[in-house]
């Protein structure tokens, strides 16, 4: 009976060979264009939906990972990809990205910089500007919270260290590791980032609040003013 189904998929639609192939064999066995083309479901009258998911990954250099960076103007730059057709596909990459998160965070209690720099590339991997997280822990080191203070351009992020505190003393944070993204791919710090993480050390100090790393991330790798003893 399953043979005679993997023979007829031949003749059926283009748009329904994703479905069935899934049915009979397992997500898995779906290519990157046909997974596309079940999320988008149809395709235009002159592309089948396998045809428009192998376009999308095409504007994309046949990379997950850099379509997750395609924002909703992007993707409806694609011919055939309307707004429900964006809407769809963009929720999908958030999930991921959101799943990706949710496995850093099991260990919530963090004990080295790996595990910092595990949680903040999960959530900032595919941002395009520069943003600035602040981690709450307790006394043993548990997460208490996590927050963004602020986001800015490609370069660089204003950040006031009065709504770290802030936000830090709302918690009642014992200490708190700092966190910015580096779009640009590279992680060494700047200069501006040695002076502001010396500011925000100090204050921290006078509110008995402890700054137990600032890690900067970017491409595929992560810096720790910790493990770099410039704390």
């Amino acid at each position: 009976m399953q043979e005679k189904l993997i023979q007829g998929i031949k003749g059926w639609k283009e748009d329904d060979r994703p479905r069935e192939k899934c049915l009979l064999h397992g997500v898995s066995a779906l290519s990157d264009a046909e997974l596309l083309a079940i999320l988008i479901g149809s395709g235009t009258r002159n592309k089948s939906a396998v045809e428009l998911g192998r376009e999308i990954l095409k504007k994309a250099g046949d990379r997950f990972s850099q379509l997750s960076k395609m924002d909703y103007k992007e993707l409806r730059g694609i011919n055939g990809i309307g707004q429900a057709k964006a809407v769809i596909l963009l929720a999908a990459l958030e999930i991921g990205r959101r799943r990706q998160a949710e496995g850093a965070l099991r260990s919530e209690r963090i004990q080295s910089s790996r595990q910092a720099a595990d949680i903040f590339s999960a959530m900032l991997s595919d941002a395009r500007y520069e943003e600035f997280w602040v981690m709450m822990l307790n006394h043993s080191n548990r997460l208490i919270g996590k927050v963004r203070v602020s986001s800015g351009g490609v370069h660089e992020t204003l950040v006031d260290p009065k709504h770290i505190f802030k936000e830090a003393l709302q918690h009642l944070a014992t200490g708190i590791v700092l966190c910015h993204n580096h779009p640009s791919g590279g992680v060494e710090p700047s200069e501006a980032d040695i002076k502001l993480t010396k500011v925000l050390i100090s204050g921290a100090s006078a509110l008995g609040i402890r700054v137990l790393d600032h890690i900067i991330v970017g491409g595929d790798g992560y810096y720790s003013f910790a493990d770099s003893h410039l704390l």
